[in-house]
């Protein structure tokens, strides 16, 4: 069964592919910017009206490949892991490829183990209380603390399966990733690494991953924003985005 997709607009292809505990429903404001564009919004593996709740992180970005076809294509979080896999897996597929508050996986064994048992010890929570409660505690993290409550999009987040989200964690989460740092200067496509001011993790970790890829690798930060840019400033996250694909034309 393919993942399901929802295709909007006309022009150049450009996918979005959403974080953990959204859906293709989850880009609000940002997706109202993107008028030039046929705009494919993937529901990833576990996620939304999507099966597939078993993918890793390669076979989540073989699907999206699949379901999507040949277009740039834009991951948030864990869907710019799924992407940053299909990218390398097949390149073909990815003309551009944009990741926003995106890695390339853990480096240090320990640190992924615990990642791992972190990451279980969600998956346990979504097994047995109420999806409410686990988006209360979920969308209260600092992570999240500059998304507005309008666009929070929880009652998008509510459509979820909680087995779904458990099993994403289970095979898709960051703990479950081989590290790709040694793979990325193989990515031949142009790569815009986004992250906004106030998330130093993922800015320090966009510039490592430019770094590791080389010359067709951009980053972009953005002013006044935290983990999630297209959220919490849209129109400034697309202006910095089609700058960059207008560029490359």
């Amino acid at each position: 069964m393919a993942l399901h997709v929802e295709r909007t607009g006309s022009g150049s292809p450009l996918v979005l592919v959403h974080g953990f505990t959204q859906n293709a429903q989850c880009w609000g404001r940002f997706a109202a910017e993107l008028g030039a564009h046929e705009v494919i919004c993937v529901d990833a593996p576990g996620h939304g009206r999507s099966g597939h709740a078993d993918a890793d992180l390669t076979e989540s970005g073989r699907l999206i490949g699949e379901a999507a076809g040949r277009a740039t294509y834009l991951g948030y979080s864990m869907g710019g892991r799924m992407c940053l896999h299909l990218a390398l897996e097949r390149p073909d597929l990815v003309e551009r490829l944009i990741l926003i508050g995106s890695t390339a996986g853990i480096d240090d064994a320990d640190e992924r183990a615990a990642r791992r048992t972190a990451d279980e010890r969600l998956a346990r929570r979504l097994d047995t209380e109420p999806l409410p409660d686990f988006l209360d505690d979920w969308l209260a993290l600092g992570l999240f603390a500059g998304i507005a409550d309008a666009d929070q999009h929880r009652a998008e987040r509510l459509a979820n399966d909680p087995a779904g989200l458990a099993a994403s964690l289970r095979n898709s989460g960051t703990g479950t990733q081989e590290p790709l740092w040694e793979r990325l200067g193989g990515l031949s496509m142009p790569v815009l690494l986004l992250a906004g001011a106030h998330d130093d993790k993922f800015a320090a970790l966009a510039h490592r991953m430019a770094d590791s890829i080389g010359p067709n690798a951009t980053v972009r930060i953005v002013d006044g924003a935290g983990h999630a840019v297209h959220l919490e400033r849209p129109a400034e996250t697309w202006a910095l985005v089609s700058t960059w694909l207008g560029a490359l034309r």
